[in-house]
C-alpha cells in the first residue's frame, strides 16, 4: 500500500496496555501514512489500568512504528492524558523530533490552533471522582472482554457484533457533557482567545463543528479513539478531515516481526516509556 502523504495526523485514546486497544488496527494506519508531524493527543498507554502482565507484541509495535516514523523525520508530539498523566512530571521536553506538552498552540496555513488532551474540564479526574474514575475504567476492560466473547458467538450464528462497551462509553460520555458542556467549554475559550481551531480527545468522539457565540466562532474538532471508533484528524489540503478505518482496505495486510532500525531513542525517551512500568 502507497503511503498517504499528510501535513498533520492527530490520534488520541489508544490506550494501549489495554484489552480494549485495536493496536493491529492503529498499526495498519500508521503504516499507511507519512505525515510531517504526529501528534499523540492522550491516553496513548492507558497508565490507569498499566501491567507488565499484559502489553502485547502487536502494542508494542505501535510503540516501534511511531519512533520509526520519528527516525524518517516525523516530528511527534505527546500531549499528556488522564490515563498517561504519569508523563506530565516530564513535560516541556523536546529531544530531537520527539516533544512531550500537556498542550499545544500551532500555526498550521496561516491559522492558529489549540491542541490539548481535554480531561481539564472533566469532573471525574479530579479530586475523590477520580478513584470512581478508575474504578469504572477497570470496569470498562471488563467489558471489553465480555463483549468479545458475545460478539464471537454472534458470528458463529450468523448475526452482527454488537458493541456493548460502545453503548455504555456513549452513555457514559453524554452524562459527562451534559454536566460539563465539554464541547462548548473548549469552543469558548478558544474564542476569548482567539484561535481558528480546538482539537481535543478524550471523549472518545470524533466531532468536527463550527462553534459560533456573540463572541465568536471556532472549529472544534476531536480525533476520537482506536478503541471503538478507530478515528484519526488529518489536516491535508489547507483543511481538516476525520478519518475513519476500514478494515477492507486493509483486507491483504500481514504484519511481518521485523525489528526496525531506529536511531533516535535516547536514554532519555527510553526513560519516559519505562516510566509507565514503575
Amino acid at each position: 500500500m502507497k503511503k498517504r502523504s499528510l501535513d498533520v495526523a492527530v490520534i488520541s485514546d489508544l490506550h494501549l496496555g489495554t484489552y480494549g486497544a485495536k493496536a493491529k488496527e492503529l498499526l495498519n494506519y500508521l503504516r499507511s501514512i507519512s505525515p510531517q508531524m504526529l501528534i499523540l493527543n492522550g491516553d496513548i498507554i492507558d497508565g490507569w489500568q498499566f501491567s507488565r502482565h499484559y502489553f502485547p507484541s502487536s502494542h508494542m509495535a505501535v510503540l516501534k512504528e511511531i519512533l520509526c516514523m520519528m527516525s524518517n523525520g516525523t516530528r511527534v508530539i505527546y500531549i499528556t492524558g488522564n490515563h498517561d498523566e504519569i508523563m506530565r512530571k516530564y513535560c516541556d521536553i523536546q529531544v530531537g523530533n520527539f516533544q512531550l506538552t500537556d498542550k499545544l498552540v500551532v500555526e498550521i496555513n496561516n491559522k492558529m490552533t489549540w491542541i490539548f488532551h481535554g480531561d481539564v474540564f472533566d469532573n471525574t479526574t479530579r479530586g475523590s471522582a477520580k478513584f470512581w474514575a478508575k474504578l469504572g475504567s477497570s470496569g470498562y476492560g471488563f467489558l471489553i472482554l465480555l463483549n468479545r466473547f458475545i460478539s464471537f458467538l454472534m458470528k458463529m450464528i450468523g448475526r452482527e457484533r454488537i458493541s456493548l462497551s460502545k453503548a455504555v462509553m456513549a452513555g457514559v460520555n453524554r452524562a459527562v457533557t451534559r454536566i460539563n458542556d465539554f464541547e462548548m467549554t473548549a469552543a469558548e475559550i478558544a474564542i476569548e482567545k482567539n484561535y481558528d481551531y480546538v482539537i481535543c480527545g478524550h471523549i472518545h468522539q470524533p466531532q468536527k463543528r463550527m462553534v459560533e457565540t456573540e463572541k465568536g466562532s471556532v472549529m472544534y474538532l476531536n480525533s476520537g479513539d482506536w478503541v471503538e471508533h478507530l478515528t484519526a484528524l488529518e489536516f491535508q489540503h489547507n483543511d481538516w478531515h476525520i478519518y475513519q478505518y476500514d478494515e477492507k482496505e486493509f483486507a491483504d495486510t500481514r504484519h511481518e516481526h521485523v525489528q526496525p532500525v531506529i536511531n533516535v531513542v535516547t536514554d532519555e525517551v527510553n526513560f519516559y516509556v519505562n516510566s509507565l512500568a514503575g
